[in-house]
């Protein structure tokens, strides 16, 4: 029932009965005015309630909402999650598989590389087997020189610039040579068809002292040769300077070099051109004037004076060699035989006699015998041949 202070007072039913309010007794009237406000009051409470409620629905739909947005955020993450992760390992077995075939290719190159060094190692070996084998170490002997003409007239105003240079050829030739081993023999006859016909023979009986023996006969196989000429240029007006100590600047080194060629008191003269290398400790020093480089090579040494010292150093003409129509041959001896399988049964020089007047016989096949050299058991021989007796291949 909704009260108010301008409503007219209204009866009061109860259980069914209409009951006017004037006839109730103050202290009941005085209960139900009470009784109304408190009615009133719980109304309040009631819209208030029913407002919190409403208020707290529509929180409850937004929190649910916003539950739903969460969880399908929360699918959306784990999905690319699931997505990356199967990424991520389909990247890890890709790296893997990469990884294998690297492993497989530096595995394959390694073995290459490893036989490319094997095959360095014996090129080089090779290499310098043939160096080895082709260096020829020898002094050239001194040759007299007799002048038997004149090859070119050159004018006196052109005879300085066309003399700067000495220049020579020279052939070289290695005769073949042949490692003489114990127990065999060389042997050179006069003529090719008596060596034929002892190489015709499987074997040689050859009797010695009492001594029989079986001489097997065999073609001479030589070692590879070679032949080739060397062109030096000699230059008369440079000469070469080494075991120059690098105590100074490259620059005053230089000029120390400059400097110290150029007095006359050392037998130097005036210097064109200074080319100094610090690395090698050389130098290839240039003079104005010819005859000036032999007389200072003729000396060997040089003092140089650097300032803090005087140093010796090594001076010599400056020459350029240069190596031309190399050949390389093999060949075998046409005249020469060698014998093998002799036993010592006399000393060295009886028997080469007694072989000599063995193979000179016709009815042992034999000739006239140009040459013969045994070579006793236990040693070993070198003997070179000379182009008369081998027939190059």
């Amino acid at each position: 029932m909704a009260m108010g202070t301008n409503e007219a007072p209204q009866p009061l039913v109860l259980n069914g009965d209409v009951t006017p309010l004037e006839e109730l007794s103050p202290e009941d009237q005085e209960e139900l005015r009470n009784l109304e406000k408190e009615l009133q009051q719980l109304k309040i409470q009631f819209e208030k309630a029913d407002t919190v409620k409403s208020r707290l629905l529509l929180d409850k739909l937004d929190h649910e909402e916003h539950k739903k947005q969460a969880q399908d955020e929360m699918m959306k993450l784990l999905q690319e999650e699931h997505e990356f992760s199967k990424e991520l390992e389909n990247q890890k077995k890709r790296f893997e598989q990469e990884a294998l075939a690297m492993e497989e290719t530096n595995h394959q190159l390694r073995h290459q590389i490893n036989k490319q060094k094997e095959r360095l190692e014996f090129k080089r070996s090779e290499s310098e087997s043939l160096q080895q084998k082709f260096k020829i170490i020898a002094a050239i002997p001194e040759k007299a020189v007799k002048f038997i003409g004149v090859e070119k007239e050159i004018p006196d105003h052109k005879l300085e610039e066309d003399c700067l240079h000495i220049q020579g050829q020279f052939s070289i030739i290695q005769n073949p040579a042949l490692t003489l081993s114990g127990g065999q023999a060389l042997i050179t006859f006069e003529e090719e068809q008596v060596a034929e016909r002892i190489l015709k023979l499987a074997r040689c009986p050859v009797t010695i002292d009492k001594t029989k023996m079986d001489v097997k006969p065999s073609r001479v196989a030589l070692d590879t040769t070679v032949k080739f000429e060397v062109q030096l240029n000699v230059s008369l007006k440079k000469i070469e300077v080494s075991n120059i100590p690098p105590i100074l600047p490259e620059e005053r080194i230089r000029d120390k070099l400059e400097l110290n060629f150029s007095k006359p008191s050392l037998g130097g003269g005036e210097v064109e051109n200074v080319k100094y290398n610090k690395d090698s400790g050389t130098a290839v020093i240039t003079f104005l004037h010819t005859g000036v480089a032999e007389r200072v090579a003729m000396k060997n040494t040089y003092p140089l004076d650097m300032g803090l010292r005087v140093s010796q150093v090594f001076v010599s003409l400056c020459t350029e060699d240069r190596l031309r129509k190399f050949q390389t041959f093999c060949g075998t001896s046409r005249r020469t035989v060698l014998l093998s399988g002799i036993s010592d049964v006399l000393d060295e020089e009886d028997l080469q006699d007694n072989l000599e007047i063995h193979f000179q016989k016709p009815n042992n096949y034999g000739g006239e015998v140009e040459n013969i050299k045994y070579n006793a058991q236990g040693q070993t021989t070198v003997a070179y041949f000379n182009e008369e007796t081998v027939g190059s291949e």
